[in-house]
């Protein structure tokens, strides 16, 4: 009996042993996590566009001259400001100003012929007059009477024949005048020119019908910048007019730009079947000296609802299921969490964590898990 209580004595023995060199010399390094405490602070909900936007001009002219000519004048450049009326450009005339010339001397010979007709006709009305007088005292004959009311009739009709040639004339000289103007190019309203797309001395085509030709001047107002962008039909319904956004454009990716949402398309584009939007216009608040470019890509985010003051994680440390990790003492354990606003940066937490808890942002490698061993990074001294 004593020979079998000491094998198992020795037995035991050497399995506490094995246990205590597994726990000492072969225990698992814990793994070094990231870990954020849970803090408190303001959360947006917001909606993004679901492809680029673009940014637009409500007030944008892109012109070109009615006729065909040889620009002689352009005294603007690309990135001048101009005034409503300024010219822009003006075409070769002396073609224009020949037929204007010779519609004014046409003018002038016109209304030299009503004049003339005119008094006649005045002359022959005052002659007629006279004639009727003798003819009621018998001093001359009816067939006289007769020629001269004839005669007067006709320097009437003379005298508004010549008066209809005068108008015609000055009709000419109008659209001569107007075909004058034609040849110069006006700032329709103050602005900025934004492309100049010829030089002195190039010729320009009009265009032909149907078949559009470049403008050579563009103008824009930048006052009237806005944002136009594409959101999911599913977000649609949450967005409405006078919600604050954020806007970023490619030109200036390290600034935001605060605006308002303006206008919601009241109906979806179907571009694509399997991404169907609603557009949105965004005005932009004060952007400084700044200037936007029209065609430049943009994203917008629309802030749905804020919250001040509320317990928050990084929404990237939320793990499938709404959980996360924690990190307690020297161990991952997992936990539930119940969530309220969210965007892309912040998740609000509305219960199941505690302000300070230590929660897990390094969720990359495949040996962060609920119970694991674990320690808390140390951030490198600067």
């Amino acid at each position: 009996m004593n020979k079998w209580l000491k094998r198992f004595l020795v037995v035991a023995l050497i399995v506490t042993i094995l246990v205590a060199l597994k726990l000492t010399i072969f225990k698992p390094e814990p793994v070094e996590v990231e870990v954020q405490p849970v803090s408190r602070g303001p959360v947006e909900e917001t909606v993004t566009n679901s492809r680029a936007g673009t940014v637009k001009a409500h007030r944008r002219a892109k012109l070109s001259p009615e006729y065909g000519g040889m620009v002689i004048e352009l005294p603007f450049r690309e990135g001048d400001r101009v005034d409503a009326g300024d010219m822009l450009l003006r075409l070769d005339d002396s073609l224009q100003r020949a037929r204007l010339r010779l519609a004014e001397e046409d003018l002038q010979a016109s209304r030299a012929e009503r004049q003339r007709a005119c008094l006649a006709a005045e002359r022959a009305s005052r002659e007629l007059e006279r004639t009727e007088r003798l003819a009621q005292e018998n001093i001359v004959s009816t067939d006289l009477l007769d020629e001269i009311d004839s005669g007067k009739r006709a320097a009437d009709a003379a005298c508004e024949a010549a008066a209809a040639a005068a108008e015609r004339a000055a009709a000419a000289v109008a659209v001569a005048q107007t075909e004058v103007e034609k040849t110069v190019v006006r700032a329709p309203f103050s602005g900025v020119v934004a492309e100049v797309a010829t030089e002195v001395g190039e010729w320009t085509t009009p265009s032909p019908p149907a078949l559009p030709v470049p403008p050579v001047i563009d103008v824009l107002d930048p006052d009237s910048i806005y944002i136009s962008a594409p959101m999911d039909e599913v977000d649609s319904a949450r967005i409405q007019a006078g919600q604050p956004t954020r806007v970023t454009v490619d030109s200036y990716r390290d600034r935001n730009f605060d605006g308002t949402v303006t206008r919601v398309a009241p109906y979806v584009l179907d571009i694509e079947a399997q991404n169907r939007t609603v557009e949105i216009e965004v005005a932009l608040a004060e952007t400084g000296e700044t200037v936007l470019l029209p065609g430049t890509s943009a994203d917008v985010e629309v802030i749905l609802s804020t919250r001040q003051d509320v317990l928050r994680i990084s929404t990237s440390s939320l793990i499938e299921g709404g959980k996360v990790l924690l990190l307690e003492g020297e161990r991952l354990v997992e936990r539930e969490v119940e969530r309220g606003l969210r965007n892309w940066d912040f998740t609000e937490i509305l219960g199941g964590l505690s302000e300070g808890d230590l929660v897990v942002t390094s969720l990359d490698r495949q040996e962060v898990e609920d119970g694991a061993l674990a320690t808390a990074a140390t951030e490198d001294p600067e």
